[in-house]
């Protein structure tokens, strides 16, 4: 594997890497935080965190310079990383017993028992001395949603995250270059963590502190010398009134990219955007640039892939779990021994607007509370998006709360009821109520029945 840019370092040896203290590391607005900085505020965090008995450290940052800093102190007072994956403060407190301090900046308000304490950014001026990072000690958790319905807990190891990067630079490090890294995406999750802040830190590539958050924002940061880490939902808000402007390189990746909406971007960066298939649990497979709506994925470099009775696909990749086998529920269909074309999943997962969401875990958050007996939730498409529709039975209380409230001020109480636990895209857009859930003679939910309640 070459890896030609001089600056790469593994993630082991980053902090040892000799580099110009003046190097980028991230900017916002006019400052930039220096190679020099980014030294000092790990020391000094490192020092407050070592000072710290606890071993669980989650970390929730919407400033991706503070998270840099933070996750690598972690890694320095050998502490556990946690990473919950959104901002909602009942979804973080719920994940509490997964550890003991949460670091953050003010993305997230938390009151009780919880202890949390902020970085120190940008006071110290020590340089120190930095040895190499053992990769065996510090474990990183992720949360996905798990087809239970509760937030499935994944752990990687440093060593993984550090293959992974090597393969990703090894594919496309000499087209990067020494290009800065623009983003949509929240480095909370496995995608972002990896091509927003590590592999950008490894390389030398500096990064910016906040994610854009607009079309016009990414338009408007779009130059030659600039590579952007985004998801299929932004990529398909950019429309004709948008100005044509080169990035270098554009990622997607998260869920389905839109054949035309791949054209489109091309059309508009003249980069067409190269899209990586994974999952939290395996981290990046393969890659393809959509040249038609039928361009098949070309796995990774080092990854064994076959099919099990069912043609869903199986992987083994250092980077994935080691020796053993790792079965997912994605239906595939070959066409070498490095290339296929995704036909679906075959669990109670679905993809909206990128975002992994259980539609278990969506009733499991409907039933507690004290207005419902019984939910089902089932995934609709229209032309333009994929919404979740709910139909509920009501309890006693529930019932009585409609009569009080009337309709629509009943589901505007339910929605609000609901922030507190799911992310905006994960509530259903639409109810139907029902006296009981429609079931076959087997007891199965007929989805055909229910999805009748929701055809207009």
């Amino acid at each position: 594997m070459s890896l030609a840019n001089h600056h790469f370092s593994p993630m082991t040896e980053l902090l040892s890497a000799i580099r110009p203290k003046q190097h980028k590391v991230a900017s916002v607005a006019d400052h930039v935080f220096t190679w020099a900085d980014f030294q000092a505020d790990v020391a000094q965090n490192t020092q407050r965190l070592l000072a710290l008995p606890a071993q669980r450290v989650a970390l929730c940052f919407g400033d991706s310079y503070q998270f840099a800093v933070s996750f690598y102190s972690c890694c320095y007072a050998e502490k556990s990383i946690v990473l919950p994956g959104n901002y909602q403060p009942e979804a973080v407190r719920e994940l509490s017993e997964h550890f003991d301090l949460l670091l953050h900046d003010d993305v997230i308000h938390l009151t009780g028992d919880i202890q949390t304490i902020n970085p120190v950014i940008g006071n110290s001026s020590s340089v120190p001395s930095w040895s190499s990072l053992s990769a065996q000690p510090c474990q990183i958790t992720l949360f996905t949603s798990g087809s239970s319905g509760k937030p499935k807990a994944i752990t990687k190891s440093l060593l993984q995250l550090d293959t992974e990067i090597a393969i990703l630079e090894s594919l496309w490090g000499a087209q990067l270059a020494d290009s800065k890294i623009e983003s949509t995406v929240s480095h909370q999750h496995i995608y972002g963590l990896l091509f927003r802040v590590l592999w950008p830190l490894c390389a030398g590539r500096p990064f910016a502190v906040y994610n854009l958050e607009f079309p016009e924002q990414v338009v408007q940061h779009a130059n030659i010398d600039t590579t952007l880490i985004s998801s299929p939902a932004l990529l398909k808000r950019l429309n004709d009134e948008h100005n044509q402007a080169k990035l270098r390189a554009i990622f997607s990746s998260g869920g389905p990219l839109p054949n035309n909406a791949a054209q489109h971007s091309e059309s508009l960066f003249n980069a067409l955007p190269m899209e990586v298939f994974g999952s939290t649990e395996t981290g990046g497979i393969a890659y393809r640039q959509q040249h038609s709506s039928t361009t098949p994925w070309t796995l990774f470099p080092g990854i064994k892939a076959e099919l099990n009775s069912e043609r869903c696909l199986r992987l083994k990749s250092p980077h994935i779990d080691g020796e053993h086998w790792y079965q997912t529920a994605d239906e595939c269909y070959f066409h070498d021994t490095v290339t296929f074309e995704l036909r679906g999943r075959t669990d109670r997962i679905v993809k909206v607007e990128e975002k992994r969401v259980s539609l278990v875990e969506v009733e499991k958050r409907l039933e507690q509370l004290e207005w419902i007996e019984e939910s089902a939730v089932i995934a609709i498409s229209d032309t333009t998006r994929l919404s979740l529709c709910a139909v509920i039975v009501l309890t006693d209380m529930g019932n009585d709360e409609l009569e009080k409230l009337g309709k629509g001020k009943f589901w505007l109480a339910l929605r609000k009821a609901l922030r507190d636990w799911l992310e905006p895209i994960a509530i259903p857009r639409k109810f139907r109520l029902v006296d009981e859930v429609p079931l076959n003679s087997q007891g199965k939910r007929q989805v055909s029945e229910i999805e009748k309640l929701f055809q207009s």
